[in-house]
């Protein structure tokens, strides 16, 4: 599942990059917990909870087969 995860998060990543920002896989838990790492202009940004909410969790969820979650470090 993490080769799948990171294979959507490479192609969410430059929407992210032309706002100044980036995202960073850090693990795939056995219990589909997606947790990740935000960098740049999106580490600080108020937006920050609904990029992950909004984006990533929902276009994961929507391709990766057992995807529960996607949760900030």
């Amino acid at each position: 599942m993490k080769e799948e995860v990171q294979k959507y998060l490479d192609k969410i990543r430059p929407s992210l990059q032309a706002d100044g920002g980036d995202v960073e896989l850090v693990e795939v838990t056995e219990d589909g917990i997606v947790k990740v790492k935000l960098l740049g202009a999106c580490s600080g940004c108020p937006m920050s909870t609904l990029t992950i909410k909004n984006g990533i969790e929902r276009t994961l969820k929507q391709n990766v087969d057992g995807v529960k979650e996607v949760q900030p470090v």
